[in-house]
């Protein structure tokens, strides 16, 4: 029988967002790569430097034992195959067990999270993360690197999500837009028993309950997650009566009413964060690693005023 990757949860990444590539990035020229090329052969024996998804995926990674093997990670990456020499061998250097990838020279990666079943896919190049999600995957392009490479709660992945257009769709989100705080409140207390429709990043959260429910009582590895959302009661009702009819569990809701979610989060220290506005992306980033979710009328009216 050929290998397959149902029953795991599957992380698609790029070598940018697994590994420290900026400096030799700097050197990419799309019109002529032979240089950058070039360059990673020549540092073919020198290990790459953590990436912003780096501690995340390790920890993931932890929860597969000699018996049961339940995350698969995948490098899904422009890069060349000779590119990809470098990327196994510093996967390698680091004791991280990773042995597919998919290796394009150029070409956007996307098309390949379907044979992947991905549950995830996390970039570093924006053009291939929103087309993962228009293809319907979830998907955040990494923002930020971590502040350092210091190991905490290690037995232990905490991820947080923002709610609306992340987990939740944006259908409250633009009545906030276009009606103001007062109209959005009022949307969501009349509609509290009506659960929101499912977010971009529903599927990768509905992923991780099942890895943390499959784990026998007593696994060296758990998983805990938080709701950090600008809802604030009493639309805070809504969000969580969602949950619910999910049948999904978050360790911790941070109801803020708009306050900056930086300083709780570096409380929480996620091992990742996401959410699909950029200020709070940078917001974020203070306290670790963070993604960007191009989803949403934000991100489409942002997109819209470009020059």
């Amino acid at each position: 029988m050929p290998a397959n990757l149902d029953d795991k949860l599957v992380v698609a990444l790029s070598s940018r967002a697994l590994f420290d590539f900026e400096e030799e990035n700097a050197q990419f020229d799309e019109d002529d790569p032979r240089a950058y090329q070039q360059l990673q052969l020549s540092r073919l024996d020198q290990p790459a430097g953590q990436g912003a998804a780096f501690k995340l995926v390790k920890k993931l990674l932890g929860f597969n034992t000699a018996t049961a093997h339940k995350v698969e990670v995948v490098i899904l990456s422009r890069n060349d195959p000779v590119t990809g020499l470098r990327v196994f061998k510093s996967a390698e250097h680091h004791n991280l067990p990773i042995t597919r990838g998919v290796f394009l020279r150029g070409r956007t990666p996307y098309g390949y999270l379907s044979p992947l079943k991905a549950d995830l896919f996390l970039s570093a190049n924006p053009d291939d993360v929103r087309l993962a999600l228009e293809a319907g995957f979830p998907a955040a392009r990494v923002y930020a690197k971590p502040l350092d490479a210091t190991e905490t709660h290690a037995h232990e992945v905490r991820i947080a999500f923002d709610g609306d257009a992340v987990l939740f769709s944006d259908e409250a989100e633009r009545v906030y837009q276009e009606r103001g705080l007062p109209a959005f409140e009022e949307h969501e207390r009349t509609r509290a028993g009506e659960p929101l429709p499912p977010g971009p990043l529903q599927p990768f959260l509905r992923a991780l309950h099942a890895l943390q429910r499959s784990s026998p009582p007593g696994s060296a590895m758990r998983i805990r997650t938080a709701l950090v959302t600008a809802r604030s009661a009493p639309a805070h009702d809504r969000a969580v009566r969602t949950l619910m009819s999910w049948d999904i569990e978050v360790d911790e809701a941070m109801f803020l009413g708009g306050l900056d979610k930086g300083p709780f989060l570096q409380v929480f220290e996620p091992d990742f964060y996401f959410d699909d506005q950029l200020a709070h992306v940078e917001s974020a980033s203070q306290a670790g690693p963070s993604g960007h979710v191009d989803a949403g009328v934000v991100n489409l009216t942002r997109r819209s005023q470009r020059p």
